[in-house]
């Protein structure tokens, strides 16, 4: 194995790569990786971080010189920021791979304006973000600095970036607008998306309810022009509002399956598709009814209806009305112009445009608002199609003010790490902690910019805690991803997060004194969200599962029954509580596996700038369990569904799903998965990845907005 002496001299570059080189008996040199850490520190970050001979002497510089939000520190005595700083740096935090090192020190820490050196280590950034979501409340600080060293909790990028700096961007990045017919809707919705992107935030927007391509406008036939001329202004609006620079700005779009310029829609991301039309750099998202999948399997045609005509029938927007409900009525309703395709037809194109292009995104219509809790429809979700939330039409005057103000939607993301929770001295605790911290990033949140995102924000104060290190958990208890075992515990897992942070948002509830607006109307209200859960317990019943949770209290359906009892008096602080997002360079930093996917490699290579290939171990990977290590394409679509399947019925918002399929995959095989998927109840699909290469380890790309 490693010769330690001579490995100490090397570059943590070299070091980090022989991670990708196995030894004679086929190990790989795990060591080499810890020693790039070490190393990484020995050999760049000590060289390059400004010292300070005291801590009043370092918060004293970074206040004068405009680095820390002065108004931060001052909510706490003196006194107390020695004992949390102190307490941080007692914990003795180590970079378990270099990989969380160099990404925690290239994307995260505060650095001299001219980038040269780092002013923070990364106890400094835990204990700032810590005081900056307590807001002078010195316990919840202390609390909050503990679960997130300890990484049980990690706040998203956003917050986890900027939270107490002088000079900083917003805590959340990723917001959803709707566009309604008419050209007042649509010109504020680009203002709107150019004011979030220059931000730093990822849109979503819905086009559902535009008129179709030839459709009328005032009377005169043939005039619309539909919804890709749309498209297109959204595109170069992102593109020109790319944050100084920094990146592009990114944006998504979604347009339900039976609006009649679907096929145009998907078209844009053909790779021959025409220069005027094809779409590059926008993301697409298709919004699925379950007649849809019931006209293809019938081998019937398949009803695409104006949205105009809709509107003007219904009274209501396209978006509001539910297709699979009103499909027969509005086929046979004259007042409404409809054209057809071939269910099956259609079915073939969408897995042939993410056969070539990984989108379009796909949202199961009514398996969404079916689970919705919460009075409205739902008809988008977002960049990474985990936010699934209700929000509510605006209406303009000719100078684009408000003639009435709705509620767009921002993502309030933070996630878990399921090994580190599971590790927790109280898990109820660690959950509750959890949703303080994300309660406190939707309450000091105000995009002026936007006022309906406003609005959404201050009216719902909604969250999405999600979760991350399925695998690895998986792995180091000796489970494979997707056998029995493994998905049980995902079930009762995912029972017990809802338990807890139902219960601490009706805590923050009855210490408000208010609840979420909407309420009343909700199933939470009634209490009929908690009739799975007093009908039955969601409790493990492999002594294999059993014995994984021998020190976590679990919550029995009298338990539950007692939760909905107080809910019901006293409601509840949050409109939504969990979504499960893409978890990117934040899960380096924790050593997590992604979300509650499977690997894509047992060594991750990714491309970093300058430096370039870098290499991740699995967590909690040895030579002695790489069986337990099986990537995503080997495991394939159907145990990665059913996974998210028994973590999707206890979560209200969304989980981003990926399907991953192998190399000599067919649309056909795409097409299966997307039916199991809808079969199985999933709310959503993100991308489809087909293996490009035979190389162990791939780059994986993250949500590029919210992304934690």
């Amino acid at each position: 194995m490693l010769d330690h002496g001579l490995t100490a001299t090397r570059d943590y570059h070299a070091l980090n790569a022989m991670l990708n080189l196995y030894d004679a008996d086929g190990r790989i040199n795990f060591a080499a990786d810890r020693m790039a850490a070490r190393q990484f520190f020995l050999q760049h970050v000590n060289q390059n971080t400004v010292f300070f001979h005291s801590l009043d002497e370092k918060l004293g510089y970074l206040v004068d010189e405009g680095y820390y939000e002065r108004e931060v520190l001052a909510q706490y005595p003196k006194a107390f920021l020695h004992d949390i700083w102190y307490a941080a740096f007692a914990r003795k935090f180590r970079f378990p791979t270099f990989l969380g090192a160099f990404k925690y020190y290239t994307s995260y820490t505060l650095k001299t304006r001219d980038g040269a050196r780092y002013l923070e280590r990364y106890e400094d950034r835990v204990v700032m973000v810590a005081l900056a979501l307590a807001r002078g409340d010195q316990d919840f600080a202390m609390r909050l600095m503990d679960e997130i060293i300890s990484g049980r909790f990690q706040p998203a990028t956003p917050t986890f970036l900027n939270a107490g700096k002088a000079q900083r961007g917003e805590l959340v990045s990723c917001f959803l607008l709707r566009l309604e017919d008419n050209m007042e809707s649509i010109g504020r919705s680009i203002n709107s998306a150019l004011q979030l992107s220059k931000r730093g935030g990822g849109v979503a927007l819905m086009l559902t309810n535009l008129r179709e391509a030839g459709a009328p406008i005032k009377g005169i036939e043939n005039q619309s022009s539909g919804v890709v001329p749309v498209m297109k202004l959204l595109e170069d609006s992102f593109s020109y509002a790319n944050q100084l620079g920094a990146r592009q700005g990114a944006g998504a779009v979604y347009l339900n399956a039976h609006h009649p310029d679907i096929m145009r829609f998907l078209d844009t991301k053909r790779e021959n598709a025409d220069e005027k039309t094809r779409i590059k750099t926008l993301s697409l998202g298709v919004v699925l009814p379950d007649i849809t999948f019931q006209l293809a399997r019938d081998n019937e045609d398949m009803h695409l209806f104006s949205p105009h005509d809709v509107e003007r029938v219904y009274g209501v927007p396209f978006s509001e009305i539910s297709v699979s409900e009103k499909y027969a009525e509005m086929l046979d309703d004259k007042r409404i112009r409809k054209t057809k395709i071939k269910a099956r037809a259609f079915f073939q194109t969408l897995a042939e445009i993410q056969f070539e292009s990984g989108y379009p995104y796909i949202m199961f219509e009514d398996t969404v608002n079916r689970a919705n809790p919460i009075a409205g429809r739902i008809a988008m979700s977002n960049l990474c199609s985990e936010i699934l939330q209700v929000s509510e039409a605006s209406t303009f005057h000719e100078d684009l003010s408000y003639d009435h103000m709705g509620t767009d939607i921002s993502c309030n993301l933070g996630s878990l790490n399921i090994a580190a929770a599971m590790d927790s001295p109280d898990f109820g605790a660690t959950v509750d902690s959890a949703i303080r911290a994300l309660s406190a990033v939707s309450e000091m949140s105000a995009i002026d910019a936007v006022p309906s995102i406003r609005k959404g924000n201050d009216d719902s104060h909604a969250i999405g805690l999600g979760q991350m290190n399925l695998h690895g958990y998986l792995a180091r208890e000796g489970l494979y991803y997707g056998s029995p075992e493994a998905i049980e515990f995902t079930s009762v897992y995912f029972a017990a997060i809802a338990f807890h942070a139902l219960s601490a948002s009706n805590r923050l509830a009855q210490e408000k004194g208010r609840s979420f607006v909407g309420f009343e109307k909700s199933k939470y209200a009634d209490g009929s969200y908690f009739d799975r859960y007093t009908s039955r317990d969601w409790l493990p019943e492999h002594p294999a599962v059993a014995a994984l949770f021998a020190h976590v209290a679990l919550p029995t359906r009298d338990d539950w029954a007692a939760l909905r009892e107080r809910v019901m008096a006293s409601g509840l602080w949050n409109r939504n509580l969990q979504a499960v997002p893409p978890t990117g360079s934040i899960s380096y930093i924790n050593n997590s596996t992604s979300s509650i996917h499977p690997i894509v490699a047992k060594i991750e290579i990714r491309k970093e700038g300058k430096i370039g290939r870098v290499y991740y171990p699995a967590p909690f990977m040895t030579n002695d369990n790489l069986d337990l290590y099986r990537d995503a394409y080997e495991i394939g679509p159907d145990a990665i569904i059913d996974t998210y399947a028994a973590a999707t019925e206890h979560v209200d918002q969304g989980l981003s799903l990926t399907l991953f399929f192998p190399a000599e995959a067919t649309t056909r095989d795409i097409n299966r998965a997307q039916i199991y998927a809808w079969k199985r109840g999933i709310k959503t699909l993100y991308y489809v990845r087909l293996r490009q290469t035979a190389l162990e380890g791939t780059e994986v790309q993250g949500c590029v907005s919210c992304t934690l």
